[in-house]
């Protein structure tokens, strides 16, 4: 005799309500996802989301600062993003306009000194008015802990940084602060929330993995990209969507270079819309798979299906 199974897992109370609120914004989230973003709301964490390109990674962020009432940070990863563009950098053109105005109280302060050693003796208590709040630049990670009011931080595509650069990450995302020397320990007026998203082009340090909480996005089932396009396509009939979500769905069991996302299925949707088309025959297919697929050799592949 085969054992009950156990009681699906129901989300709380506060979790259906900001499935309910990302929905009014626009997105469609599973159950696991709601719960991964209630949970990093609830606990104060971080959350790294991973998965293929174009499975709504940014999409959540963008909608969860909707849904929350918050203004989004958003700090675009690339190769070579250092802390001047990432965390903070200090103004050396203001500094240099101030230093030009402020030759002549430098001259007198120098006056007489008998060596350089001296003059800069002197000049030593000038350090903390040259880096200082006056000078300094915030970047997308200081500006997002020092918003006056919580805003959604999001670090996107943080597999495309170096290495070197999740360790400007560790500080801000385990103690909710960034120290800048010349000022010390900066800490969050509101502790912003915190979204990373990876596509796994390269593995996520331990270290950063362990101080966020984790949620894995991958394609739709197709009833959920149905319910996507009907709820991002306006006007599109319900037969005509289901054709395109189980041709998308079926080139996505091919090996393709680049598999369609969510959102080239959307624009797939709005194209065939626009041609004026009510329903998808092979020639007006194969006509638009420049909209859904990036690749010759791709869409090579999909003309050959039935």
């Amino acid at each position: 005799m085969n054992s009950p199974s156990p009681p699906a897992f129901k989300l709380p109370e506060r979790a259906r309500d900001l499935e309910a609120k990302l929905t009014r914004a626009g997105y469609l989230p599973d159950d696991a996802t709601t719960l991964a973003l209630h949970l990093a709301l609830e606990l104060g964490r971080p959350l790294l989301l991973e998965g293929p390109a174009g499975v709504g990674k940014t999409e959540l962020a963008r909608a969860a600062a909707e849904a929350l009432g918050r203004s989004l940070v958003r700090l675009q990863c690339y190769e070579g993003l250092d802390e001047a563009k990432a965390l903070y950098e200090w103004d050396y053109a203001k500094q240099m306009l101030y230093t030009q105005l402020l030759r002549d109280a430098v001259a007198q302060k120098t006056e007489g000194a008998p060596t350089l050693v001296e003059a800069a003796e002197r000049l030593a208590d000038a350090d903390d008015a040259f880096f200082s709040e006056r000078f300094l630049v915030e970047r997308p990670l200081l500006q997002a802990l020092r918003s006056p009011t919580p805003v959604v931080l999001l670090v996107d595509e943080v597999d495309r940084a170096d290495p070197e650069f999740e360790a400007l990450l560790l500080e801000l995302l385990a103690e909710g602060q960034i120290t800048v020397p010349e000022l010390g320990t900066l800490r969050a007026t509101h502790p912003p929330l915190v979204i990373l998203t990876t596509n796994a082009t390269r593995e996520m340090t331990d270290a950063l993995r362990r101080r966020c909480l984790h949620a894995f996005l991958d394609y739709p089932t197709p009833s959920r990209e149905l319910a996507i396009v009907e709820k991002r396509v306006p006007g599109i009939s319900a037969a005509l969507a289901a054709q395109l979500v189980a041709f998308a769905q079926k080139l996505r069991t091919l090996e393709l270079r680049k598999a369609p996302s969510i959102a080239e299925t959307i624009d797939w949707a709005r194209a065939i819309l626009t041609l004026g088309a009510s329903a998808l025959d092979k020639d007006l297919r194969d006509a638009t798979l420049g909209v859904l697929l990036k690749h010759r050799e791709d869409r090579e592949k999909a003309a050959s299906l039935p």
